[in-house]
């Protein structure tokens, strides 16, 4: 169980900024939203964060270690990513077997079988689907198994970038009860981004609201029943998602 801290974090394209000095910090245990329309650079924190993309500037710590100070190995043992699209992130012609398999030869962890058949058993899958392929699961099976693959090797703190947007709605509850448990049961710190307020006032327990790669406002969950947002962009965004939920 480790914090993070994000500080001053900045990138851009060429001549196109797209984060300007983004700060906030996560305690450890503690699962952090990041909300905001499409494009104000929700996923390009994380992607950042993780060393995915590694031309930007300021500082991002795990614990008291700067991820780009970590070896690639390190890091990886730090901190995994789950992406919004299970099928797009798993290998179409790789079995589970070896989608599970690779981070545990990659790191050299031992007992390799029994660590692949406990995965599963975390996400609530039978062992007999490390013999399966990605297009023999449903969605929600596939994003369990990318889950799988982030905790095998046991890391203190997950990405989340929108990991239930692209299942359907009877899926998307079952996926956060699983990711609420194993947070619990494994002491993680959670990072997720989501368009849905309703999914980040169920699993987070404050949340940043970000507009035009800036953060605009970090509120606590109860700040969304209530609409405690003092800035107008982020009392805007609550209000809208409020309005749908009624509407519903």
């Amino acid at each position: 169980m480790k914090p993070v801290v994000i500080s001053d974090l900045s990138v851009a394209f060429g001549a196109l900024r797209v984060l300007h000095d983004v700060s906030f910090d996560v305690a450890a245990g503690e699962c952090f939203g990041l909300v905001g329309e499409s494009g104000s650079g929700k996923s390009t924190v994380l992607r950042c964060a993780s060393m995915l993309w590694s031309k930007w500037t300021g500082e991002v710590r795990i614990g008291d270690r700067s991820v780009r100070e970590m070896s690639a190995a390190d890091r990886c043992r730090t901190l995994q990513m789950v992406f919004q699209d299970p099928f797009g992130s798993l290998h179409p012609r790789h079995s589970i077997r070896t989608v599970l398999s690779e981070p545990l030869k990659i790191q050299n962890i031992p007992d390799r079988d029994d660590r692949m058949a406990q995965a599963l058993c975390d996400v609530g899958l039978p062992v007999d689907f490390l013999d399966r392929y990605p297009h023999q699961l449903s969605g929600g099976q596939r994003q369990r198994v990318a889950i799988a693959r982030a905790l095998i090797v046991e890391p203190d703190v997950l990405f989340l970038d929108e990991p239930t947007s692209a299942l359907d709605v009877s899926v998307q509850a079952e996926i956060i009860n699983l990711l609420m448990r194993l947070r619990g049961e494994k002491g993680l710190t959670y990072v997720m981004v989501s368009h849905d307020l309703a999914v980040i006032d169920h699993m987070c327990d404050r949340f940043a609201v970000m507009q035009a790669g800036r953060v605009v406002e970090v509120l606590n969950r109860e700040a969304i029943a209530g609409n405690g947002a003092t800035q107008a962009y982020a009392r805007d965004l609550i209000d809208a998602s409020l309005e749908y939920e009624r509407a519903l």
